[in-house]
C-alpha cells in the first residue's frame, strides 16, 4: 500500500524522489518487520483485556501435566494478536500486485479461522477438545488442496486468469499436461539434484507440508513461548531463501530457481518475525496469554506455503526439526499404544507423555528449560539450513 503510494507521490513532483527508497525491498522488509513489533506492543495489553473480559481462559485437559494447572484461565486465542501484526503490516509495505503474498496471507487466515473455531469451542462450550480431529483436517485439506491447486500452476505464471487456463487444460489432459522445472523437489546440500514430481505430485506434496506443518508447530504450542520462537527463526530464515530465490542475480549466482516474484515473501516473513517478537513480550514464561490453535495453526501453514513456494521444503524440515520431533513424538505415541494394546491387551507408552516438551517435563526439566533448549536447538537448526545456501 505505502509501496504504491510512494510510487504516485513520485509522478507528482520530482521533490518527492525520496520516495524512491520504498522500492528497496529489504528497506521495506526492515520496516515491515518495525511495524508489525510496534503493532503487537501497543495493541498487546487491550487484546489480553478483552480477553480476559470475555473470559476466553485457556482450558487445561485433565490428563495433561499437573504443573500446569495453575494456567487454567490465562486469556486463549493471542494469536489474533500475531494475526493481526502480520496483517496490517503486509499490507502497508508489501507490493498490493504479488501473487505469492496474497495466497500467503489467505492461508494464513483460513487456518487461523479454523483455530479461531476450535479455541472458541473450547471456551465457550467448556470441551478442553475444541473441534474434533476430522473436521478439523476436513477444512484444513480443504484450503490446503486449493492452495496447493494454485501453486502448482502460479509458480511460472503471474496471470490468475492464464493460471485458471492451465489448471483447466491439466484437466482436460487427464492430470498428464507438462510440468515446470521449478516444481521438482530441491535437494539441499547437492548442486544438481532434484527431483520432478510432475503436477499431481506436487500438488500432493505442498498439501501435506502445509497441513502436515500447521499441525506441527499447533503440536509444539504447549509450554510458554516454547512455539512463537522457532516460528520467528524459522520464518526468518524463510525470507533469506525468498530474497534469493526471487533475485535472478543471487539465484543465478548460488544455483537456486529463479521465481519472479517470490523475494516479496521477505516483507511477509519479516512482518512474522516482529509480530512474534512482541507477542513473546506477553507470552514469556510466566504467559500472560496463550496463542491458541487461532495462532499455531495460520503460523505453521504459513512457513509451509512460503517453503513450498521458495522450493525449501526439505530445508524447512531441517530447520523446523522442533516441530518435526513434536509430530512424530505425537504419531508413534499413538501408533505403539494401539499396537500394544491390541498385541498384549494393555497399551504401553514409548515417552513419558506427549509432545515430546512433556516427556522432558516429565523427566524432571523445569519448563523454562525445555523452552530456551529447544530454541538453542532450533537456532543451530536454523544455521545448518542456511548453510545450504553455499555448501551445495
Amino acid at each position: 500500500m505505502l509501496l504504491s503510494l510512494a510510487q504516485w507521490l513520485q509522478t507528482l513532483s520530482p521533490e518527492f524522489g525520496f520516495f524512491r527508497v520504498f522500492q528497496y525491498l529489504t528497506f521495506r522488509a526492515v520496516m515491515a518487520a518495525m511495524t508489525a513489533l510496534l503493532i503487537g506492543l501497543l495493541a498487546g495489553p487491550y487484546v489480553i483485556r478483552r480477553l480476559t473480559a470475555l473470559k476466553i481462559g485457556q482450558p487445561v485437559r485433565g490428563y495433561g501435566m499437573e504443573t500446569h494447572l495453575v494456567k487454567s484461565g490465562t486469556p486463549t486465542m493471542g494469536g489474533v494478536l500475531v494475526l493481526l501484526a502480520i496483517g496490517l503490516s503486509t499490507l502497508l509495505w508489501f507490493d498490493l500486485s504479488n501473487r505469492f503474498v496474497w495466497i500467503v496471507l489467505l492461508v494464513t487466515l483460513g487456518f487461523g479461522a479454523i483455530g479461531w473455531v476450535d479455541d472458541w469451542r473450547k471456551v465457550v462450550r467448556k470441551d478442553p477438545e475444541g473441534m474434533r480431529s476430522r473436521e478439523k483436517y476436513f477444512w484444513q485439506s480443504v484450503i490446503g488442496l486449493v492452495a496447493a491447486l494454485y501453486l502448482a500452476f502460479s509458480i511460472s505464471e503471474s496471470s490468475n486468469w492464464r493460471v485458471l487456463e492451465l489448471f483447466m487444460a491439466w484437466v482436460r489432459s487427464g492430470f498428464d499436461l507438462g510440468v515446470d522445472t521449478r516444481t521438482t523437489l530441491m535437494v539441499p546440500f547437492f548442486k544438481e539434484v532434484s527431483y520432478p514430481l510432475g503436477l499431481l505430485g506436487f500438488v500432493i506434496l505442498t498439501y501435506l507440508v502445509i497441513v502436515g506443518s500447521s499441525n506441527a508447530v499447533n503440536l509444539t504450542d504447549g509450554l510458554d513461548g516454547l512455539a512463537i520462537m522457532p516460528v520467528v527463526m524459522v520464518g526468518s530464515a524463510l525470507g533469506v531463501f525468498a530474497y534469493v530465490t526471487g533475485s535472478a542475480v543471487y539465484s543465478r549466482y548460488l544455483l537456486f530457481p529463479y521465481i519472479p516474484g517470490s523475494g516479496e515473501l521477505l516483507i511477509f516473513c519479516a512482518a512474522m518475525a516482529g509480530a512474534g517478537l512482541a507477542f513473546l513480550w506477553f507470552n514469556a514464561h510466566p504467559a500472560q496469554v496463550f496463542m491458541g490453535d487461532v495462532g499455531a495453526l495460520a503460523l505453521g501453514a504459513a512457513l509451509g506455503t512460503i517453503a513450498v513456494i521458495v522450493r525449501q521444503e526439505i530445508v524447512l524440515a531441517i530447520m523446523g526439526g522442533i516441530f518435526v520431533a513434536e509430530a512424530v513424538s505425537v504419531m508413534l505415541q499413538v501408533v505403539w499404544f494401539k499396537y500394544t494394546k491390541r498385541r498384549y491387551g494393555e497399551g504401553r507408552r514409548l515417552l513419558k507423555m506427549a509432545p515430546l516438551h512433556h516427556h522432558f517435563e516429565k523427566s524432571g526439566w523445569k519448563e523454562t528449560q525445555v523452552v530456551i533448549r529447544f530454541w538453542i536447538i532450533t537456532m543451530l537448526l536454523c544455521l545448518v539450513a542456511l548453510s545450504t545456501l553455499k555448501l551445495r
